[in-house]
């Protein structure tokens, strides 16, 4: 089936809607912490297979997005056409991204601004994971990929919150719908449904049990939006098998999540789920950091993945290390070995190309320093970028896992 026409104009506009990320606002230190001893990412995933249907995309406008400038040698009117950096080599399996500026309500982000990230994530990466699909970002990254014609898959995300009686996950499916329908899923790896979702009910109901009462109560949240995921991608009859998966935090996957898939075994189906392991806090020291992050997904994620029936593929959905630490709820004693650039050196020459020998599906947490975050939880959450925030590479050296 034909694309339908393409118009790149209005991507911008704020959509108005409620915040997907009020909650995680109130947790701030406490994430921090339970991301690290956790669990990581819960995915489980069913796909339909067709031809995209072709309506229009929802045109958006707005005056309050600043576009940012694109980089040297980048011929504007051509995205496809932009300078290399030396510095950039293609080495990480993938990296998480968030759009700058795609926070409720202000949703402040841009298609120019998108199109330089991917300009940069191409020269580093072919995988990219996303959050949310609020603020327009599936069809800003959609329309930017398929503009600069890069080799990049994105894994898009559904954000819902918690106890709201799937406000936010109807809002982003809508949101993500919209998206393929426009721009097709030559360049959608899948869709992550759930960011974190069990961590939070968990933790919230004063428990760490993911299989507990509170665990179970979270699911039964959970997996209708996944199967309702799964729905609306086999209703589009699309061309190809998108996984629906989930992503929770170290050890915090339930089992009922995982096992969900099973529903769909009557028609094909695929399943994957993510893990976030942040050596940062678990409280390892900097030496020992790569080898306990493989060693953990092994033991605490793959083993017990393998052990179901459907057996879903497994990703690490983020590691990585900070760089530095504001002073809102700063922690002198937090973590053996510093928050440096230093130290992510050691974590990306130590981690990197291992990864990828061993066949491991990670997404390096992040592309750039989201400042927001530094405001809004303080600590060392604003600062684990590549790049910081104004995109200038950290004084790094990529690893070169090609030698």
């Amino acid at each position: 089936m034909s694309a339908p026409a393409r118009n790149y104009e209005n991507l911008d506009e704020a959509v108005p809607n409620s915040r997907w990320l009020e909650e995680k606002a109130q947790k701030s230190n406490r994430r921090s912490k339970l991301i690290v001893i956790g669990s990581l990412l819960t995915v489980v995933v069913l796909i339909a297979v067709g031809v995209a249907l072709g309506v229009t995309l929802s045109k958006k406008s707005s005056s309050n997005n600043s576009a940012a400038s694109s980089p040297p040698g980048t011929n504007t009117a051509d995205p496809s056409n932009f300078q290399k950096d030396p510095a950039l080599k293609q080495s990480f399996y993938g990296i998480a991204y968030t759009p700058a500026g795609s926070q409720l309500p202000e949703c402040g982000n841009s298609l120019d601004q998108v199109i330089e990230d991917i300009q940069l994530l191409s020269q580093l990466t072919t995988n990219i994971r996303l959050y949310g699909a609020d603020c327009n970002q599936s069809s800003l990254v959609l329309a930017a990929i398929e503009m600069t014609k890069v080799n990049m898959n994105v894994y898009l995300g559904n954000y819902p919150a918690i106890n709201d009686n799937g406000t936010a996950y109807t809002r982003q499916k809508l949101e993500i719908q919209t998206a393929i329908q426009q721009y097709g899923v030559d360049h959608v790896a899948g869709v992550t449904v759930g960011n974190e979702f069990i961590l939070d009910y968990v933790t919230d109901q004063g428990s760490e049990d993911p299989n507990g009462t509170a665990g179970d109560e979270a699911a039964a949240q959970l997996i209708p939006y996944i199967q309702d995921t799964i729905s609306m991608l086999q209703s589009m009859n699309l061309g190809k098998t998108i996984p629906v998966g989930n992503a929770d935090a170290g050890s915090y996957f339930n089992t009922k999540v995982l096992e969900a898939v099973d529903y769909g075994k009557k028609i094909s189906f695929c399943s994957f789920f993510m893990k976030k392991i942040h050596p940062w806090f678990a409280n390892q020291t900097i030496d020992n950091a790569a080898g306990w992050t493989a060693n953990f997904f092994q033991t605490t994620n793959v083993a017990a993945a393998e052990a179901l029936s459907n057996n879903p593929k497994k990703n690490i959905a983020e590691t990585g290390w900070p760089t530095d630490t504001s002073q809102l709820n700063y922690n002198p004693n937090d973590g053996p070995s510093l928050a440096s650039v230093p130290n992510l050196q050691i974590f990306l020459d130590t981690f990197v190309c291992q990864a990828n020998t061993n066949g491991t599906g990670y997404f390096f947490f992040e592309y750039f320093d989201e400042t927001w975050k530094a405001t809004t939880y303080g600590g060392v959450e604003g600062y684990w970028g590549l790049f910081d925030s104004n995109r200038q590479l950290k004084n790094i050296t990529i690893p070169d896992c090609s030698v």
